[in-house]
């Protein structure tokens, strides 16, 4: 942490090796988490996750934080390099899959989705981030992703139905209308609980009925739309 005080202190810090700092994520925080999906590991080597910051963030790009992908208040972040590997390997997402990815913010989690699914729908509510994501995911050559507006809780039911459905961050309130767009044997993943707590969830549509399992401690931002509201006692 004292690097990261360091950079707080003197953000425009220059001449970063961002190569470098990716393959120390990779090596330090994906590797020793038992990520061993080969296709997780070499997407995360090759993505570069600071062209999905803003500027005065991408210092920030490969520390073991969940890092601003906006400056609005309060700001979208990109999930700990740690916590997306682990759900995305949960996932086991199928060169053949169909995947919607909820709450994509600047698109980082589209693009490594991307590598290993035959198509990713990547849904953001906020219009200014979603044209960010379609911007950032052109300029990558991320094939096969399509970015659409709309609420997250919502889903995109034009696209179902999915195989996968990822939650870019936390969920108080079960994301019931995303269970109900999954086909049979379909997964979605995310993690439950507000901030500091969480468990990192796993939820299978098997004839009809979904299933969930614990699969890992984690915590992660709220998503707009999956907070619990305030319940009042007398």
């Amino acid at each position: 942490m004292q690097a990261y005080a360091a950079l707080r202190r003197f953000p425009d810090t220059p001449m970063i090796d961002f190569a470098a700092a990716r393959r120390m994520m990779v090596d330090g925080q994906i590797r020793t988490s038992d990520v061993t999906d080969l296709r997780i590991i070499s997407a995360m080597l090759d993505i570069p996750r600071e062209k999905f910051l803003p500027p005065e963030q991408a210092s920030f790009a490969y520390f073991d934080l969940d890092v601003p992908a906006s400056t609005a208040a309060p700001p979208r972040r990109l999930l700990k390099p740690m916590v997306l590997a682990k759900l995305i390997q949960a996932a086991e997402i199928a060169h053949s899959d169909v995947v919607l990815d909820v709450g994509c913010a600047s698109g980082y989690s589209t693009a490594v989705l991307a590598r290993l699914a035959r198509s990713v729908i990547a849904l953001e509510e906020d219009a200014a981030l979603a044209q960010r994501a379609a911007e950032n995911l052109r300029d990558l050559g991320a094939v096969g992703t399509q970015v659409v507006t709309n609420a997250l809780g919502a889903g995109w039911p034009p696209g179902a139905a999915y195989d996968v459905i990822f939650l870019n961050g936390a969920f108080e309130t079960m994301p019931a209308a995303l269970l109900r767009q999954l086909k049979e044997g379909g997964r979605l993943v995310g993690v439950k609980g507000c901030p500091p707590a969480g468990k990192a969830m796993l939820y299978r549509s098997i004839s009809g009925e979904v299933s969930g399992r614990p699969i890992f401690d984690a915590t992660a931002p709220l998503l707009p739309g999956f907070v619990q509201s305030p319940t009042f006692v007398f």
